[in-house]
């Protein structure tokens, strides 16, 4: 490996799975870190991490995450952005570590961190392995009361999902060989994020892309889903437009709302507005892919995600005044479950 980062599994002390350590205290404020242990019950973990080489032409997301319901396990999981083909790797939960000191995972003799990804996953089809270095990332702010992305539902202890963005978009060096075809990323660009609790939502749209032309340092996330919450549930959302030059927060949590959306199997039209901007968005999927997502911590149900969507931005203040307008390629765009119940 290319660091020598302290990774190592959280039984590694003598404390009970349920002592709140100082740990569990700091990883509030650090979303990336693994936020479980191994010991705990109907509960899953994962991470994704976009690949993008310079031309654009080669898309890959690497997802290593942990399962822990029914039939417990790690995994990797591979989704090819080109034409939508995916693969499951599957690894004991011993093979399940990472470290206290920082973002630092490891499943078997894969390695993903903040810094780099090195993956060597062997298959019926052949082997895949490489490594890709990561530039500096552009971070999602983390404050005291906003600890990330979830805003102050990250201090709820009882989501069926918490979600965290890592990195809003990084440069790429290094290569992967994907069995006989090696595929360089130098000048391409990356993107993490991450999920965990115990459940994905019943129904949820999840828009993405940092590739809007000249823009370099544009990014976008949108994220609706239904929620459960006290009993009842209510259609929640959390997103960002990064123009390159400002952050733009859009959350359930800020104060803003869903205006209108409409929605079907490949295309989507979503308003959301608050006091002082309004942010229009327009997205079509690509070529789909499935991937397995989690039902009680079980990786139990299919989901369809593409890589190679489509999505127009144009986002005003109050006045009318367009403040940013682009149209982003290379989108991931899942639109999973029932969309009537998102409205």
């Amino acid at each position: 490996m290319n660091e020598k980062h302290d990774v190592s599994p959280e039984s590694s002390t003598n404390l009970p799975s349920d002592f709140f350590s100082l740990y569990d205290l700091k990883k509030i404020w650090h979303p990336s870190w693994c936020q479980g242990n191994r010991q705990k019950k109907n509960y899953f973990e994962g991470w994704y991490f976009k690949l993008l080489s310079a031309e654009g032409r080669h898309k890959y997301a690497f997802i290593p995450g942990i399962s822990l319901g029914n039939n417990p396990h790690s995994f990797v999981q591979l989704i090819n952005g080109q034409d939508g083909s995916t693969e499951y790797y599957r690894f004991e939960v011993s093979e399940f570590l990472y470290s206290k000191k920082g973002f630092d995972i490891k499943v078997g003799p894969n390695r993903f961190s903040e810094k780099h990804l090195e993956v060597y996953l062997e298959g019926n089809r052949g082997i895949i392995s490489g490594s890709v270095e990561f530039g500096e990332l552009l971070r999602y702010p983390v404050t005291w009361l906003n600890p990330g992305i979830m805003g102050w539902y990250r201090f709820v202890p009882f989501m069926e999902c918490y979600h965290g963005v890592v990195s809003m978009g990084h440069g790429l060096t290094g290569g992967i060989s994907f069995r006989k075809q090696t595929v360089l990323f130098d000048m391409g660009k990356g993107y993490i994020e991450k999920d965990w609790g115990k459940s994905m939502p019943k129904a949820w749209i999840w828009m993405q892309s940092n590739h809007f032309g000249q823009e370099e340092q544009a990014s976008f996330m949108l994220s609706i889903a239904r929620i459960p919450w006290m009993g009842s549930s209510f259609t929640g959302f959390l997103g960002y437009m990064h123009t390159g030059i400002r952050l733009y927060r859009f959350a359930t949590y800020t104060g803003a709302r869903i205006r209108d959306l409409k929605c079907t199997s490949d295309v989507v039209d979503i308003i959301l507005e608050d006091s002082n901007f309004i942010l229009s968005i327009s997205g079509i999927k690509g070529k789909r892919g499935e991937l397995l997502a989690p039902v009680d911590g079980s990786m139990s149900r299919t989901i369809h995600e593409s890589m190679d969507g489509k999505i127009e931005i144009r986002l005003t203040n109050r006045k009318g005044e367009v403040l940013f307008e682009g149209n982003a390629v290379h989108a991931g765009l899942e639109l999973v479950g029932d969309s009537s119940l998102l409205k």
